[in-house]
């Protein structure tokens, strides 16, 4: 046993320090960004956030409507070959570019990932994605996806240190994600002890990536867009969210109705929800590491997609960052006792 004496820190922690700008105004501000693979020798171009791969998130009406927004969605992977077909036929060809398919590692998924990116050609992105990215059969996994998909943009998660990002990146990933426990609806760090303060892991899996060309995607805890921001500030590439994207339309929860209200179930991965739905129980030897809770219904996931937009804009213009790459180059953090004043409560607001 050893302890780690630096601090670590989450978004709650810091906050960015302005600084003069000769921007004159949020729509000067470019939240577009070229992405340059290596393994793949693609480039990718869009606004640089992923809807999670979450079953009632990563859904094919919320990869339509954020294709529209230049949004990448990660599709859950729990769509049988017939759903992905029909999905497939009907969607234009440039909306392909914000499509990105998940897996698991074992066989069957393998055998299902073929299947899928046998439909049609203009499939780009594959993201392989586990709960634990230390396993070594994951980074087996990538190397094998590298091997039989080699012009394909590979992205594998998750983890938060740098020396395992290194390790996905030189087996073949183009892009890493990152984050353990900080999720909205993950219970893994109670559950377990074990997690990684989001800011810094994206800070120094940054580090790690960019040093070998690659790419990491911050994978949880953003509660807002001042979160969105500072992730971009840390470093990270892409960012993916679950919580904020969860309870709209294009979701695919279940929904019930309560004193005139409707709400949609919302739940982690590795909830005992999602097991009993896509396994049929919890193994005896697990335990849960996710908790349902219910949402009241948002409407458009555009008017969410607005908000975060117009609230990143206004932090590069807080720091003089013209274009959201920019921003990492722009942002000086500052540690914090507090974020705001919190003296009236959401009771009291109208």
């Amino acid at each position: 046993m050893r302890i780690e004496e630096s601090i670590k820190l989450g978004f709650k922690d810091v906050l960015i320090i302005p600084k003069r700008s000769t921007l004159k105004s949020r729509s000067e501000v470019n939240l577009n960004r070229k992405i340059y693979f290596k393994y793949s020798n693609m480039i990718s171009s869009g606004i640089p956030i992923i809807a999670s791969n979450m079953d009632t998130v990563g859904t094919f009406n919320m990869a339509i409507k954020l294709s529209s927004l230049h949004i990448l969605t990660a599709i859950h992977k729990y769509y049988n070959i017939q759903e992905w077909k029909s999905f497939i036929t009907h969607l234009p060809h440039n909306m392909f570019d914000y499509i990105m398919v998940s897996t698991g590692i074992s066989d069957a998924d393998y055998i299902k990932l073929k299947e899928i990116f046998s439909l049609s050609p203009l499939l780009k992105y594959i993201c392989i994605d586990i709960a634990n990215g230390y396993s070594d059969h994951l980074i087996h996994f990538v190397t094998k996806i590298r091997t039989n998909f080699p012009n394909k943009i590979i992205c594998a998660g998750n983890v938060v240190t740098g020396e395992m990002v290194e390790a996905l990146l030189l087996a073949g990933a183009d892009i890493v994600k990152v984050g353990i426990g900080p999720g909205s609806v993950c219970t893994t760090r109670t559950k377990t002890g074990v997690g990684y303060p989001q800011l810094s892991a994206i800070i120094e899996c940054a580090d790690a990536a960019h040093g070998l060309q690659g790419h990491i995607i911050s994978d949880g805890g953003c509660v807002n867009s001042g979160d969105i921001a500072k992730a971009f500030g840390a470093g990270s590439d892409f960012v993916m969210l679950g919580g904020i994207f969860a309870g709209h339309n294009e979701c695919e929860g279940k929904i019930i109705k309560e004193n005139n209200k409707k709400f949609m179930i919302f739940y982690g991965m590795s909830s005992t929800n999602a097991m009993q739905l896509h396994i049929g129980e919890v193994a005896g030897y697990k335990t849960d590491e996710g908790k349902s809770v219910k949402l009241l219904l948002k409407g458009p996931v555009q008017n969410t997609v607005f908000d975060i937009l117009g609230g990143l804009r206004s932090s590069c213009t807080y720091v003089g960052a013209r274009e959201i790459k920019e921003l990492n180059k722009r942002t000086t953090f500052i540690r914090v006792l507090e974020q705001e004043n919190t003296i009236f409560n959401d009771d009291t607001l109208f």
